[in-house]
């Protein structure tokens, strides 16, 4: 029998930006991504969040869709802007009520919420006073903390600090494919993941005096990766990925600071000088190690590393290759790689709970004639990273949950609405929701807590 352990949590998720719409509705402030969309030539469909999934006036059916679904939880953001407006100070009520609703809604449908306090979607306001690089964003961020976690923390006990801060600091200041849209900007990086884990640290002892038995983590965009041959140049590369990318998180929430290694790699490339580090304050390392209850593991696909510093006619032939199956994000298709990650996670880290916090796929099919949704892919991959999952439950890995990404087709960032994530369609003209195959069958599995169920009829 492939059966999960009987109290394991499973669930679905989003993010508030992705889904709520309504973005001047009841006094909610401008957001960065909002400034984004409307900067021409950032967002791919030239969309935005103003309607998204309307999820802001359709929550309640949206809840729902969940209940039938049968999830146990639902992993959702709130919006910093419709709290605080201007990023502190003045408390908007209207913004601390609609959470309000939508968690008493929730709990009557037998459905915990799970909670994430920033998905992205930074007050205008803070970024036009220097957004994340800026230390005085972490006690902006620890105010807002305080605020909700006063409000909601009566009826909500788990809590993710932040979603994703390499995407945040690198796709935000680095490459400016996601907001503000900062390029090149190495200094600026750094300094946003610094102080987006420095506020993690700061806002967790707010969470657990504010909230009785709660349960505070943090969620990490995680990439295993593997050299694409034995070359010394591609296992030199690959240790500088997993060094940016993985252990610049990791390493410090776990105690052991900023990988040397990654710091003197930035210092050679001259991206950074030696005083480009100059935000980290006495104190900080251990505010940012303050234990957490468990980690949040986004993960959707590998990284198979091949060195650019040698023509590829010169380096070693590659060994590793790439599965065929790819989604439309051009991401691999690897479930195998999720329980490496998994693994390797436990026996170096050490985390008391794991939640994969996002597992998905993006694949564009529509409804057939008939109206059905036939995503055989999504459903393949759905049912290979679950079995990926169960795989690492059996090796020892405490795993308490699992959420799909997404509930439903919504806002991809800057990609705007042509990638589609959802377990659920949505037709953006009408905001008619309609169940896919994959939603069948993780209906199927969450409700008998086991892979041994039949596919999707």
């Amino acid at each position: 029998m492939r059966q999960f352990p009987p109290d394991f949590l499973w669930g679905v998720a989003t993010s508030a930006f992705q889904i709520e719409g309504a973005t001047t509705a009841d006094g909610r402030g401008e957001s960065i991504w909002d400034r984004f969309c409307a900067t021409p030539g950032k967002i791919a469909d030239g969309t935005d969040g103003n309607v998204a999934c309307d999820h802001y006036n359709r929550w309640r059916d949206d809840v729902e869709m969940m209940r039938w679904l049968g999830v146990k939880s639902y992993r959702f953001s709130i919006a910093w802007p419709r709290i605080l407006p201007a990023g502190r100070g003045q408390v908007n009520q209207a913004g601390l009520d609609f959470y309000s609703r939508l968690v008493d809604g929730l709990l009557k449908a037998g459905i915990e919420p799970f909670v994430t306090l920033y998905h992205w979607d930074l007050p205008q306001a803070l970024q036009d006073k220097g957004g994340w690089p800026a230390r005085d964003t972490v006690s902006a961020f620890v105010e807002y903390t305080d605020v909700v976690s006063q409000v909601l923390g009566d009826r909500v006990k788990r809590w993710i600090t932040h979603n994703e801060p390499w995407c945040i600091s690198f796709l935000g200041h680095a490459n400016g494919e996601h907001a503000p849209g900062h390029k090149n900007q190495w200094g600026e990086m750094l300094a946003t993941a610094h102080h987006l884990l420095l506020s993690h640290g700061q806002a967790v002892p707010v969470l657990r005096s504010n909230v009785k038995n709660a349960e505070v983590g943090i969620t990490l965009n995680l990439v295993p990766s593997q050299p694409a041959s034995p070359s010394p140049e591609d296992l030199d590369a690959t240790r500088a990925f997993d060094g940016s990318f993985n252990r610049w998180f990791l390493d410090p929430l776990y105690g052991r600071g900023y990988p040397k290694d990654v710091v003197a790699d930035h210092l050679a490339a001259g991206r950074i000088s030696s005083d480009s580090l100059d935000f980290i304050r006495k104190g900080d390392m251990e505010d940012i190690a303050t234990p957490t209850d468990f980690l949040g593991v986004n993960y959707y696909s590998r990284g198979i590393i091949r060195s650019d510093r040698i023509p590829e006619e010169k380096n070693a032939p590659r060994t590793v290759h790439a599965e065929p199956e790819r989604t439309d994000m051009d991401w691999e298709v690897f479930a195998g790689g999720l329980t490496h990650l998994l693994t390797r996670l436990h026996k170096d880290y050490h985390p008391p709970c794991i939640y994969i916090t996002e597992n998905g796929a993006a694949y564009a099919t529509g409804p057939d004639a008939d109206g059905r949704v036939r995503d055989t892919k999504r459903v393949a991959y759905l049912s290979t990273h679950l079995e990926a999952s169960l795989e690492a439950i059996r090796q020892g890995v405490p795993l308490g949950g699992y959420f799909a990404w997404s509930l439903m087709d919504n806002f991809e960032w800057a990609f705007g609405y042509q990638k589609r994530f959802g377990l659920i369609f949505v037709d953006y003209a009408t905001q008619k929701r309609i169940p896919k195959d994959s939603a069948h069958l993780y209906r199927a599995v969450v409700t008998q807590n086991s892979l041994d169920v039949e596919k999707a009829a």
